[in-house]
């Protein structure tokens, strides 16, 4: 998921796929860990994308908590 389309989805959408995401990366660990998964690199895109998807929601979340002070 490329940074435009994070950037498109709203505050709840994000939140709900980072947990989603989170779950999804837990089990790659395991089943890597068990036995190597065809394609290791697909751990570290699970992981930028969890990067990708905390980042925005706490830049919108320190911009909505900036906003309130005003």
């Amino acid at each position: 998921m490329k940074q435009d389309i994070v950037r498109d989805l709203t505050t709840d959408e994000i939140r709900d796929r980072i947990t989603e995401e989170r779950g999804i990366y837990t089990k790659m660990k395991m089943s890597h860990a068990v036995s190597p998964i065809e394609n290791p690199l697909k751990i570290r895109a699970s992981r930028r994308l969890i990067a990708r998807l905390i980042t925005e929601y706490k830049k919108r979340t320190t911009a909505e908590q900036s906003e309130t002070k005003k």
